[in-house]
């Protein structure tokens, strides 16, 4: 069993809502904080601490947005990335102050996190990283690779996870050499998985809706959905010692 619930909080004067999900028991498990598509906490989004908590982790999905708000037209979803891609400072304090939720939960094993983010959310984790925190692993599902201040990948102190398709067109092979580049020099513990005939955002089934306003190169595929979910656990249980799967 499951207890999930809404939670409010503050990032800078805004007013945030993100969801937190808890598994039954009196332990301190793992926890894993989760920062959203650029479209924001959508439904299929919100389901995904509860997920994790069936797993038996702590889970909490942040928002990076705003009062839980989900864009539907693609415009005003890269209007908002801009602005949040112009300030990786706020970038930062957004998943910081995840982060504080997540591990002010009284159940979370505040020695065992990870950050698991979705397209610009993986951005997000990455640069939490790059600022420090304490997480044993971060996991970029279609994420942007290009770090604001590549020196500061030397903070990264957790295991990292890149899954992308090859066919991103919003993540070319030359940001890809350019990240592995930047990790090498940062002697990062990383790994990189590549899904073939892939385009971007292939973890939302919300493309296969024809009334769905999404760009050219992103698409949902099953097979990489699945196979990217599974490589996380595993780096999870990697890092963790928990068999989740």
């Amino acid at each position: 069993m499951v207890t999930a619930r809404d939670v409010e909080y503050q990032v800078n004067g805004a007013t945030m809502r993100g969801r937190l999900a808890v598994p039954d028991g009196d332990g301190r498990p793992p926890a894993v904080l989760i920062a959203h598509e650029g479209n924001g906490l959508d439904e299929h989004q919100r389901y995904r601490p509860d997920r994790l908590a069936e797993l038996g982790y702590v889970a909490f999905a942040l928002d990076y947005h705003g009062d839980g708000r989900v864009y539907t037209e693609s415009s005003a979803i890269l209007d908002r990335l801009a602005t949040l891609a112009a300030d990786l400072d706020q970038v930062r304090a957004l998943g910081l102050a995840g982060l504080e939720i997540l591990t002010a939960e009284p159940r979370t094993d505040p020695t065992k996190v990870a950050a698991l983010g979705y397209c610009f959310g993986g951005t997000m984790a990455l640069e939490m990283a790059r600022a420090g925190a304490d997480l044993k692993a971060v996991v970029g599902m279609h994420p942007g690779l290009t770090p604001s201040r590549p020196a500061d990948s030397g903070n990264i102190s957790g295991k990292v996870l890149v899954c992308l398709g090859s066919d991103d067109p919003l993540v070319p092979v030359e940001q890809r050499i350019a990240f592995e580049e930047d990790m090498r020099a940062a002697g990062v513990d990383w790994r990189m998985h590549l899904y073939g005939g892939v385009a971007h955002s292939f973890t939302h089934p919300r493309t296969l809706d024809p009334d769905a306003q999404v760009l050219p190169g992103i698409k949902y595929d099953e097979t990489a959905d699945r196979l990217s979910w599974r490589a996380m656990l595993e780096l999870f249980d990697e890092v963790f010692g928990v068999d989740a799967r």
